[in-house]
């Protein structure tokens, strides 16, 4: 007998459709979706760069290991989810009881996301200015980067909604809403931005509560589109956590939350070694904090293309390997990887050749300034052209199931190789030796990276 809460089809496009179609399906929306999340902290940094200047951009540097708590929560549990969904369905091709499970793996995944939310919101305004110490502020910044992070803090549960309920509407087969989800919270947000901090002038306050509203535009969206399922209908006993699909969804979103979580504890010590070297160099505290802050969110900017493409990858991965299609799983990681390295090496020719014109776009600022950020971008980046490899790979081991694999290349490129080198180094070269970590670690990773792949992918029922 059927269940009535499902509405099966009888041929999955995941499973016929061609791999490049079905790639280019899946990760366009989430290019798009990931560029505008993006955009929050980009268009934040070049109107307060604009008005308020360097202690501005400082500020949202400092705050920005928080972000990246909320991105982590929601990869977390959103590609958890959204990867358990999707082999659930997947081995449904075979069992249907399978396919009966997957509805709970939505709905235990929308309240660890909404939780996560809430927690990280209070704590972090409980413990603000000791957070913010923390992540490296200065005194002379200290002030803007309370006034911005209080308010923006408001936002934490709507964005973790955002972000990580567009995986699991995207594992619905709806990957268009997840990007109408993520633009129409930045075009309010940039809309706003202009209004509060060009018109009414109000600063730092006014910029995060631009992104606030904005937020809460996009996490409502997400709430209601994940009401209304395409594949299944979700009730109230689905959204009961239970152990067993909590686990497994923790399981599956370890990596891509681990990585998350790298990024941000490499982001606080990054903030920590600048400050003190900058402080004994030419340039001083304000400005390697400034121009490091703009320029990772630049990157970020790059990333969110190869981030879109792992992401599109998923849905196709996790179907494929869970109805014992092996050949299109390889197709699959083949032809993202193809795509990440165009985009990567447009990015690196761009960081290479244009550092100061992007720079300029955030405000005006001294010759160390121009200096510093531009031998910043170019140094410190330059392996630019080799990041696609770790973050596709880790989202495809993911993808497969096979999380520890995922969860031990999330941490290469920030924990193992980066983070050590970025205290080692300066030791000897002063500021210089942040940046040359940069591409010692880009390097390293990419290599070991695309080692496991190819050992992955030579196992025969890939070739059979």
């Amino acid at each position: 007998m059927s269940n009535p809460e499902l509405h099966q089809t009888t041929d999955n496009p995941l499973s016929s459709a061609p791999i490049p179609s079905l790639l280019w399906k899946f990760a366009l929306p989430s290019i798009i979706a990931m560029l505008v999340s993006s955009l929050y902290n980009i268009v934040d940094q070049f109107f307060i760069g604009r008005t308020i200047g360097e202690l501005g951009n400082a500020a949202t540097n400092i705050a920005f290991p928080l972000s990246l708590s909320c991105v982590a929560l929601a990869l977390l549990f959103g590609i958890g989810g959204a990867s358990a969904f999707n082999i659930a369905s997947g081995h449904g091709e075979h069992d249907p009881s399978e396919k009966e499970q997957a509805v709970y793996y939505m709905g235990n995944a929308l309240v660890l996301l909404a939780a996560g939310g809430v927690v990280l919101m209070l704590l972090t305004q409980l413990f603000l200015e000791p957070m913010l110490r923390f992540f490296g502020s200065p005194d002379d910044v200290l002030g803007y980067a309370k006034t911005y992070t209080r308010i923006v803090s408001l936002g934490f549960p709507f964005l973790i909604l955002t972000t990580g309920g567009g995986h699991l509407i995207r594992a619905d087969g709806r990957p268009k809403l997840t990007m109408l989800c993520n633009l129409s919270g930045a075009v309010v947000n940039t809309i706003l931005d202009a209004l509060f901090v060009f018109r009414f002038q109000w600063g730092m306050a006014g910029a995060a509560l631009a992104t606030v509203i904005g937020q809460v535009l996009s996490g409502g969206l997400a709430l209601w589109f994940l009401a209304h399922c395409r594949t299944v209908t979700m009730c109230g006993r689905h959204l009961r956590l239970r152990r067993i699909y909590a686990r497994r969804i923790v399981s599956l979103g370890a990596a891509p939350g681990i990585n998350q979580l790298a990024i941000m504890v490499l982001q606080i010590a990054m903030n920590q070694s600048l400050k003190y070297y900058g402080l004994r160099s030419a340039y001083g505290e304000a400005i390697p904090l400034a121009c490091a802050g703009i320029i990772t969110k630049v990157n970020q900017v790059f990333m969110s293309f190869i981030i879109g493409i792992s992401q599109g990858l998923q849905p196709i991965v996790s179907f494929n390997y869970g109805a014992r299609q092996y050949r299109r799983v390889r197709e699959g990681y083949h032809k993202a990887c193809v795509c990440g390295f165009a985009v990567a090496l447009t990015a690196f020719l761009l960081f290479q050749l244009a550092p100061g014109q992007i720079i300029s776009l955030f405000g005006e600022g001294s010759q160390e300034y121009y200096r510093f950020a531009e031998n910043y971008f170019r140094i410190f980046l330059f392996f630019t052209f080799l990041n696609f490899s770790q973050k596709i790979t880790s989202n495809f081991f993911t993808a497969i199931g096979k999380p520890k694999g995922g969860i031990f290349l999330s941490l290469t490129q920030q924990i193992l190789f980066l983070l050590p080198l970025i205290l080692l180094l300066p030791v000897f070269w002063g500021i210089d030796g942040i940046m040359y970590a940069g591409p010692i670690a880009d390097g390293a990773s990419a290599v070991l990276a695309l080692s496991m792949a190819a050992r992955e992918l030579s196992r025969r029922e890939y070739r059979q």
